[in-house]
């Protein structure tokens, strides 16, 4: 019993006017874990719902296996199930093979050895037992409890109601259904959003040891630099889609090498365009009539002047058919990649303390101590979900009131990207939005499209029909364009490609001003090299500062 690949040829979809996939294909055999990256937008969760099955493309084909994994954004039950009655259904599979090998257990006691019947039983056991192996259906009872608690839903009562559980915690829930079953192959979507750091590296640890095809789309770069043995960047590409073996550093050092190659070919032929333009136009022009020859080309003309016309007029139809040639079929130059083309993200402001906390509490929500934040600050607020990272970037904004002393210095210019990006007027287009809150001569001064946050063709359609991560690019191009002196990010990396999270990051590192983030991305704090707070949950007593 051996686990089939998930294949899918030239799959092309398109969705209202935009054609989100043209012409992708994808071969995954078994023991194969793919990721899939790229900017919001580019189709990574419409591929994986045709893969699924869920959702049908134009034209294509997908082989799937049968008893393909989803993890989507919604669950598959009623808010009246238990979770007892998931974990069942994860279990089902597993208890049926133990089933039917204690069945043919028994069958095979009942019939004599030497028996026609006998040599089938015995041949359907041993295929029963080597699929009950390979899907380890003997551990299947113990696997469930070890995932519950490893995605920290072990101390839930197994009677509790979806409906009575949170969000995340339903999202954990179906994951760990997922990896309980352990199908022969498995699509993940942003499957480690909303899980802390030790969740996430379970989650990784399972995910590595499973025997069949996982594909998974995720912005989380610590995953796929842990998971993943492919990644395929659904981003633009001279020829499509592009696979690169092994996990995202690997794909980084690949892909910049990629662009500069790329950028090279490109940079060439234009080159020859322009020696072939003026090979064909220049020529062509020597040999139109009626212009004055030069008095060294008189000599000569005469009995020359007919095997002359000949070769030039020759030179110019075979350089005018190379320029056609080359101009079919040339090579587009690479697309701007979203970056952060102003690095600074913050204005330099005199040196000294911006704002200092001096035994500050927002009851239930925080409690700091001391914090100062100086002038060129870096730092990276830490701690689990409820520790009150979100509370304190508030705090510092001068948003939310707090028990204790806040000062800060008079005329201090603060910018925040909140988590949420929610803009008055969802009527607007982005571009109109980005002048009202700019006001007309800034964005003039420094415009949108510059900017390379947004894609041209999204700067004119209404906020309201963004993704949440073209909203969260916009908000942040309102913050560069007109730097604070203290800039404060609260989970900056969430909604963005990997690929501009790595240019959030060297932004982040150089350049003037104030920057305080929280974040919960690992890739981003294993490498911070800056100070670093970590904040406990609120309960105890001030926490520490980094």
């Amino acid at each position: 019993m051996h686990h089939p690949a998930l294949l899918a040829h030239d799959i092309v979809r398109t969705l209202g006017t935009r054609r989100i996939l043209d012409g992708v294909g994808l071969t995954a055999a078994p023991g194969h874990r793919i990721g899939l990256i790229g900017e919001n937008g580019v189709g990574k969760t419409t591929f994986l719902r045709i893969l699924a099955g869920i959702d049908e493309p134009d034209s294509g084909s997908v082989v799937r296996p049968p008893g393909l994994g989803f993890l989507h954004q919604e669950m598959p039950y009623a808010a009246g199930s238990t979770i007892a009655d998931v974990l069942d259904d994860a279990l089902r599979e597993a208890r049926g093979i133990l089933a039917e090998l204690d069945h043919l257990t028994q069958s095979l006691a009942r019939t004599p050895e030497d028996s026609t019947a006998h040599a089938e039983l015995l041949d359907a056991y041993a295929r029963h037992l080597e699929h009950a192996q390979q899907r380890e259906v003997w551990d299947a009872d113990r696997r469930a409890a070890i995932v519950l608690d490893g995605l920290g839903l072990g101390a839930l009562a197994h009677e509790r109601t979806l409906g009575s559980l949170s969000g995340g915690q339903r999202g954990r829930l179906a994951l760990a259904a997922l990896l309980v079953r352990r199908p022969p192959a498995l699509l993940l979507d942003e499957p480690t959003n909303h899980l802390d750091d030790s969740a996430a590296a379970f989650v990784e640890e399972q995910v590595r040891q499973l025997p069949g095809v996982v594909v998974a789309a995720s912005h989380d770069r610590a995953f796929l630099d842990a998971v993943c043995t492919d990644v395929i960047d659904l981003d633009p590409a001279v020829d499509g889609p592009v696979r690169y073996g092994g996990n995202y550093s690997a794909y980084l050092v690949e892909k910049r090498a990629e662009r500069e190659r790329w950028l090279r070919r490109h940079a060439e032929e234009e080159q020859e365009l322009a020696e072939l333009r003026r090979s064909a136009g220049v020529t062509a022009h020597r040999v139109a009539p009626g212009h004055e020859r030069r008095d060294n080309e008189k000599m000569g003309y005469g009995h020359r002047s007919g095997r002359v016309q000949n070769q030039i007029s020759r030179r110019v139809r075979n350089a005018t058919r190379r320029l056609q040639e080359l101009e079919r079929d040339r090579v587009a130059a690479p697309p701007q990649v979203l970056r952060l083309r102003h690095t600074s993200l913050a204005q330099p402001s005199a040196e000294g303390t911006l704002v200092s906390l001096r035994g500050v509490r927002v009851p239930g929500r925080l409690a700091v101590g001391r914090l100062d934040v100086s002038a060129t600050e870096r730092l990276l607020v830490t701690g689990g979900n409820g520790a009150g990272k979100s509370t304190l970037l508030t705090v510092l904004a001068g948003r939310l009131e707090a028990e204790g002393e806040v000062r800060r210095r008079p005329g201090l210019t603060v910018g925040m990207l909140s988590q949420d990006t929610a803009f008055d007027r969802s009527d607007r287009s982005a571009r109109e939005t980005y002048e009202s809150v700019l006001g007309a001569e800034r964005a003039d001064a420094v415009p949108l499209s510059t900017l390379g946050l947004l894609h041209e063709a999204d700067l004119d359609k209404p906020v309201g029909h963004l993704s949440v991560g073209q909203r969260r690019r916009l908000a942040l191009a309102l913050l560069t364009a007109r730097p604070p002196a203290l800039l404060l990010l609260d989970e900056p990396t969430n909604h963005l490609s990997p690929r501009l999270c790595d240019e959030l990051e060297s932004a982040l590192g150089t350049g003037p001003g104030a920057i305080v983030l929280a974040s919960h991305d690992r890739w981003l704090r294993r490498r911070w090299p800056g100070r670093e707070l970590r904040l406990a949950a609120t309960g105890g007593g001030p926490s520490g500062i980094g």
